[in-house]
């Protein structure tokens, strides 16, 4: 009776609390959201969602001449060369487990990567000649991750991270011409990883960061690649200090750090000096990115509130210039993501009517160069539904921000069915970028909201902490303010609206229905959590030690751990639920699954529950993408409209 009591203690409380501060916008009428006419809009075939390719990495080759990518042109997440200036794709690889992590060789010869076996993410590092030939595995350690790979100017080292099964932490590495592997760090905190992010003073020391999982410390230090001599060059407790690249001797850093705001922000730091130059402020989120191979200039990338720009500035002047391109989300692909000539930069882009592009980006001419088609044809701006940022009021009074994609040719007579999705997580953010969820429900008639609960990324500090020790708590009604909002917006039937999420967003859809039953008619998670207790004793170290970060330890806090278990709510579930799941996940195990499914069926719910072989935590093999897309899909046909 104690942890009931402290549920019901914990739900009569939060309403009394403060609101959180995040950076100020307006709040959004519900009225002013419109549904779009368009005689040509249709479904859009879930094949065709299916067969739209996802871009996994992308390197160029040593000379500029070739790239490199990563992507399911087959189905399977394989790597393919081709010509710098355009040409057909060629295959280099065939494998039915992804491929990423792709990093060249300096001598021409080599590109590296790492995969996996069955989504278990302990990863190996692999080559294959870039003319093609067999494919090596280099390393062949079932119980030790290799990933990150950064290559070195000389002498044929490679940089990467290791981490042992057994353990949470990772360490900095260099492999050797031989494929020999020596870690250059011994760090003994759970809870902190190491990746290298720049090669320097040609090649005798590298730069790298030192953060923790939660991702709300970072250090940056500097490792000499012979001995590995560590120097703190900037770190200070419950701040971040990140670097994304530095000049070739050192002697300048590309940062992003918090310290005084709150928010993550970009600055140029010289070492010698220990003196800042910092770019105009902004209260939104703003990190540095990779540093041109002349290390006259950084990246930056801003994301305003789930929007984001890239630009280019110059450290000596500060002088800002933004690459052009269309309002979305906007990344850097990877830290050698610029030609060894310094001439073009790989840049991804997507938005909401227009899936994610390959660009070749002209650095001298600032244009963007598309590389890659990567959407069916069918799948285009003319015919694919539109989004917007929303910004609605919470319960306490905290503004949450939210991606709304509106179906086209909507009545606003209260008729219309609706989708609430929330992220994974709980530190991240839905952008207002591609999504081959929203697109399908929305070519389908549901409007979709994706909101940015309190624990999401990009509002600040204060925002992204305000979920600790309250998981499942103010963020839940974070997310069913969201469907309140679509109801007033007078398209939405509020006994129509489903649930659905991936990960954290499981878990949400599962509390959802638990602590919120009479919200939600329908309900899809994917490997979704229902009960911490159990995640702490079967997950991968690593994800434990960031559960300690969000709850703490089972021992320590046990009120906690039942106030934010959906098994604790689940008994007062209506909604049917379907359950999709990997069964090599590691970071929610499969028997998370299965402990839903037992409990809801025992009860007498409608429940479902998919397993899939050779899969976790999110799927890679495209059978394994339509499938679960194409459940999902008509499960709400038809709990929702009844089809």
């Amino acid at each position: 009776m104690r942890s009931i009591l402290a549920v019901m203690l914990l739900a009569t409380a939060s309403p009394l609390a403060a609101q959180v501060a995040t950076p100020d916008r307006p709040i959004t009428d519900p009225q002013s959201i419109a549904s779009p006419a368009n005689p040509d809009a249709r479904a859009v075939p879930l094949d065709d969602i299916g067969v739209t390719r996802s871009l996994y990495d992308a390197a160029w080759s040593a000379d500029g001449k070739t790239m490199f990518i990563a992507t399911d042109l087959t189905g399977r997440a394989n790597i393919w060369r081709m010509d710098a200036n355009g040409g057909w794709p060629v295959q280099l690889t065939q494998s039915d487990d992804a491929q990423s992590g792709l990093a060249a060789s300096r001598d021409g010869q080599w590109l590296y990567f790492v995969q996996d076996v069955g989504g278990n993410e302990y990863y190996d590092l692999y080559r294959v000649p870039v003319a093609g030939g067999a494919v090596e595995n280099l390393t062949n350690t079932p119980d030790r991750r290799e990933d990150a790979l950064l290559v070195g100017p000389t002498g044929g080292l490679v940089a990467l991270s290791t981490k042992l099964k057994s353990e949470g932490q990772s360490n900095l590495a260099v492999m050797d011409a031989s494929g020999k592997i020596r870690n250059l760090t011994a760090e003994k905190d759970p809870a902190y990883n190491w990746g290298a992010v720049a090669w320097i003073d040609g090649g005798k020391a590298i730069i790298a960061n030192r953060s923790n999982v939660d991702s709300t410390v970072a250090e940056i230090w500097r490792i000499d690649a012979a001995t590995g001599a560590a120097t703190k060059l900037l770190a200070k407790p419950k701040t971040i200090y990140a670097a994304s690249g530095a000049s070739p001797d050192g002697a300048v850093l590309a940062v992003t750090t918090d310290e005084g705001t709150g928010q993550p922000h970009a600055g140029a730091y010289t070492v010698a000096t220990k003196k800042w130059q910092w770019l105009p402020k902004t209260p939104w989120e703003e990190t540095s990115d990779i540093v041109t191979p002349d290390g006259k200039a950084m990246f930056v990338r801003t994301n305003n509130d789930g929007r984001s720009t890239l630009a280019r500035v110059d450290l000596a002047t500060m002088a800002k210039t933004d690459l052009v391109l269309d309002p979305g989300r906007a990344s850097i692909p990877g830290l050698a993501a610029i030609s060894p000539d310094g001439t073009r930069m790989f840049v991804t882009r997507s938005g909401a009517d227009s899936p994610t592009m390959l660009y070749a980006y002209d650095l001298a001419a600032n244009k963007a160069i598309p590389v890659v088609p990567l959407a069916m044809a069918s799948l285009t701006p003319a015919t694919l539904p539109k989004s917007q940022v929303v910004t609605y009021k919470s319960f306490d009074g905290t503004p949450i921000s939210a991606v709304v994609t509106m179906p086209f040719n909507l009545k606003r007579d209260g008729s219309n069915p609706a989708i609430v999705l929330p992220h994974g997580g709980p530190t991240g953010q839905s952008q207002d970028g591609f999504s081959r969820y929203a697109t399908a429900f929305a070519t389908r008639g549901y409007v979709v909201i994706q909101p940015n609960f309190r624990g999401s990324t990009g509002y600040g500090k204060a925002f992204q902490e305000a979920n600790v020790k309250d998981l499942g708590g103010g963020d839940l009604k974070d997310t069913v303010a969201a469907k309140t909002f679509l109801v007033q917006s007078g398209y939405v039937n509020d006994k129509k609206v489903g649930i659905f999420g991936g990960s954290y967003g499981g878990f949400m859809t599962l509390m959802a229905i638990g602590r919120t039953p009479d919200e939600f008619a329908a309900a899809v998670q994917w490997f979704g959590i229902i009960n911490w207790r159990t995640m702490y004793r079967d997950q991968d170290e690593l994800l434990r030690a960031y559960q300690r970060a969000l709850l703490g330890t089972p021992d320590e806090n046990p009120e906690v751990y039942d106030a934010a278990s959906p098994l604790t709510y689940l008994k007062a579930a209506k909604a049917p639920l379907l359950t999709i799941q990997g069964e090599n996940d590691i970071r929610v195990p499969r028997g998370q699954a299965q402990e839903v499914h037992d409990l809801l069926k025992a009860k007498g719910n409608i429940v479902e529950t998919i397993y899939y072989p050779g899969e976790g935590h999110g799927f890679q093999k495209r059978e394994n993408q339509l499938d679960p897309l194409r459940r999902t899909i008509g499960w709400f046909d038809k709990y929702l409209k009844g089809e």
